[in-house]
């Protein structure tokens, strides 16, 4: 059904958003997606949004409302958006921290809001991350992306690069203000990404939470701890039925092909991840990349 944007309803696809990196071919895939062999098709995430299974990610290296996809400039990245919006992959995950929101306003301006799907992230910290020291609250924030966007509904808002396992508490005020913006429709969806084991042992109980982005690969390589530990909690977590985005797959792009590869299998059979971002830099790693997992798929039918 074609949902009427001004509602605020929603869009037919949404999604998320974390960070994967591209420096090389990042190669990676979901596990809960369809039996088939299209990298990109939609897949469930969690219990209120479907997303392409695969995503571009506009954060590598970014920091201070800077991203190497932002250095890029809009000429670049708008082909590379395009590229990814023509392949079917249609989960764009932005964030403050990254400036990239009016780049990926100008690159998909005129392409229908339902056919693609919006990730961005409050950041909170006031140590650092954006050049200004004032925080403000969520809402006050979240109106300025969806001006930033274009648009009237964001379809998944999280709270940024998590690490204090008393998240819960200590955020309790912005998770509410994100919450009521959920109710009126403004959002869709809400949830956090997490940079520490004892904050992601939090996610799988705190009812707030829709969606995760979570650092997981086989090498223990820029995630929240050694798989033996992160992996169970990531089961815990998908099976209270809460979605799961799978960033650094590949170690933030520091696995060479047979690594990426052992990564990508071990990723997909851990049968709690849902979907993935890439930060893609090329064409060449978005056509590497989508090749890769359809190959894996295509094994699995």
């Amino acid at each position: 059904m074609r949902i009427d944007r001004r509602t605020f309803l929603g869009a037919a696809v949404a999604g998320t958003a974390g960070l994967l990196v591209a420096d090389r071919l990042a190669v990676a895939a979901p596990v809960a997606a369809p039996a088939d062999a299209d990298p990109a098709a939609l897949v469930p995430l969690g219990k209120t949004l479907k997303v392409s299974r695969i995503g571009f990610g506009t954060g590598t290296k970014g920091w201070n409302r800077q991203s190497n996809m932002t250095r890029m400039g809009d000429e670049e990245f708008t082909k590379l958006m395009l590229y990814c919006y023509d392949q079917n992959i249609r989960l764009f995950d932005t964030a403050d921290l990254y400036g990239s929101h009016s780049y990926v306003a100008r690159a998909l301006k005129g392409k229908p809001r339902d056919s693609y799907t919006l990730v961005t992230k409050y950041w909170f910290d006031p140590k650092g991350g954006l050049p200004e020291p004032e925080r403000p609250d969520a809402d006050v924030c979240v109106r300025r992306f969806l001006m930033e966007l274009d648009t009237d509904y964001i379809d998944l808002v999280q709270m940024h690069c998590l690490t204090s396992p008393k998240w819960p508490e200590e955020l309790r005020k912005q998770m509410d203000l994100l919450a009521d913006m959920k109710r009126k429709g403004v959002i869709r969806a809400h949830g956090v990404t997490i940079h520490s084991l004892p904050a992601l042992e939090r996610v799988a109980d705190e009812p707030w939470v829709d969606v995760v982005h979570a650092r997981v690969n086989p090498y223990a390589t820029r995630t929240d701890g050694p798989m033996e530990k992160v992996a169970p909690i990531l089961k815990k977590i998908h099976d209270a039925g809460k979605g799961i985005i799978g960033m650094k797959l590949i170690g933030e792009g520091a696995f060479n092909a047979e690594k990426r590869e052992k990564s990508l299998r071990y990723v997909m059979g851990l049968g709690s991840v849902d979907a993935m971002i890439v930060g893609f830099e090329k064409i060449a790693h978005i056509d590497e990349f989508t090749a890769g997992v359809r190959r894996v798929l295509a094994e699995k039918v």
